[in-house]
């Protein structure tokens, strides 16, 4: 995995991208224009699904980012009722953002949980508990933060990298999730979330909360 830090399109896509250009080649080759022109904009687009950013990470300790890009659906306690509640924060993400995951904090996972499921639009408010998706849960110096990779209608892969009793860095690529999906993080009571719903937000790079004072 760690081959995909320096490379433009993730290697999960590689093969994405290549088939349907050999196949526009194939048919441009044997006159049929329409039709390879067709496969050359699908490889087009799945180089753009897949590439592969580099992003300048905050530097400060207390910070936890973004574990993907797009727009942020959900921030709500888990329980409205309790003050020291943990904060579920939702991100959805279009087949138009980056769609690589990235560790929110520095830590240990200490538990990795994938959960067979089913594929509702992952903007449902009960997308969470019934769709396919991969539980992290991120040990660091001062918290531990629970990361959710979680399929949409057409997300039909979750990739993960890490195990348990992997060591991640802030901001450093752990997986993705192939086509429109969801990522949510479960912050503890002490984190103040700085994102509001409708916000877009990038993975390593938008702060999502921070620790209190």
């Amino acid at each position: 995995m760690s081959s995909n830090r320096d490379r433009l399109i993730i290697s999960d896509g590689i093969p994405f991208v290549i088939v349907p250009a050999v196949i526009a080649l194939i048919l441009f080759g044997f006159g049929y224009y329409l039709v390879a022109a067709i496969m050359l904009g699908i490889a087009l687009f799945m180089a753009y699904f897949f590439r592969n950013p580099t992003r300048t990470t905050p530097l400060e300790a207390t910070v936890v980012v973004s574990p993907a890009d797009g727009r942020v659906t959900r921030v709500e306690r888990v329980d409205p009722d309790d003050a020291q509640s943990p904060t579920v924060v939702s991100i959805f993400l279009s087949v138009f953002d980056v769609h690589i995951n990235r560790a929110p904090i520095a830590g240990t996972i200490k538990d990795v949980t994938y959960t067979k499921g089913r594929f509702v639009i992952a903007t449902r408010s009960d997308a969470s508990l019934i769709n396919e998706q991969n539980a992290l849960t991120i040990e660091g110096e001062r918290m531990t933060i629970v990361c959710k990779q979680i399929a949409g209608v057409l997300a039909r892969r979750i990739v993960c990298w890490k195990n348990a009793g992997d060591k991640v860095q802030l901001g450093e690529r752990f997986g993705l999730i192939k086509f429109s999906s969801r990522t949510d993080l479960i912050l503890p009571p002490e984190v103040h979330v700085e994102v509001k719903i409708g916000d877009r937000v990038k993975g390593a790079a938008t702060v999502i909360g921070r620790l209190r004072d």
